[in-house]
């Protein structure tokens, strides 16, 4: 009497499978391996002029932190016609890393993304380990960094900017009120798992789940369609 698991697939099948899977990572990989060597093929932003246009902004403006986004703003749709800058003041409470501010969406495509993100209160949390290059341009008040094995904080003024490096994580805090012009380029949409983690394991809060959502995605789809990755 054959002792077999009839249910259990033959090995030929397996192996077909195995060589199947195998192949598509393979493809996968390669096509990730290519695309990620040419990714400065799709920015459209830098962070060299969205220094130069904080500086200028703060400049103009001082501490009246309204007129300093306004100014950011209204330049950036005057450079990038088309809908790739959202005009639409939409801000929505973001809580990642235990840190909780809020942010208004910018542009939002698959290589980057740009916000307006502070607290007027202050926070505190994990940077996240994430596949893009975070530029955090310091409009109002001061952000302080931490990262193990120092001795002391990295101190990042108004009108600085603070560089987190692609795979790398620190400790960030805002004492008092900070906003900031933060831009990331690399790939956008593995951060988001990062950006709702503590809805699941702390807030609950679905309806600000929902609308960070909703926005990031509409501003993602739509710049597809015009042909941003």
């Amino acid at each position: 009497m054959s002792s077999q698991n009839p249910s259990q697939p033959p090995r030929q099948t397996q192996t077909k499978t195995f060589t199947i899977l195998a192949i598509i990572i393979a493809l996968l990989s390669t096509l990730f391996y290519f695309l990620d060597s040419r990714l400065d093929c799709f920015y459209i932003l830098d962070p060299s002029d969205l220094h130069d246009l904080s500086l200028r902004a703060i400049s103009s403006h001082g501490n009246d932190t309204r007129a300093v986004v306004g100014f950011i703003v209204g330049e950036l749709s005057e450079k990038f016609p088309g809908g790739y800058v959202n005009l639409d003041e939409e801000w929505i409470f973001n809580n990642a890393g235990g840190a909780m501010g809020a942010m208004w969406i910018i542009h939002a495509s698959i290589t980057e993304y740009l916000i307006i993100f502070g607290s007027a209160v202050g926070t505190e949390g994990h940077s996240g380990r994430h596949t893009a290059d975070d530029y955090f341009h310091i409009l109002k008040g001061t952000q302080l960094a931490y990262t193990p094995g120092s001795y002391e904080p990295e101190v990042y003024p108004q009108g600085s900017v603070h560089h987190l490096q692609r795979g790398t994580v620190k400790q960030y805090k805002m004492e008092e009120a900070c906003f900031a012009l933060e831009y990331a380029r690399g790939w956008i949409p593995p951060m988001l798992g990062f950006g709702y983690a503590d809805t699941f394991t702390s807030t609950l809060d679905f309806p600000t789940l929902w609308r960070t959502t909703w926005v990031t995605g509409r501003e993602m789809v739509g710049n597809l369609l015009r042909g941003k990755l």
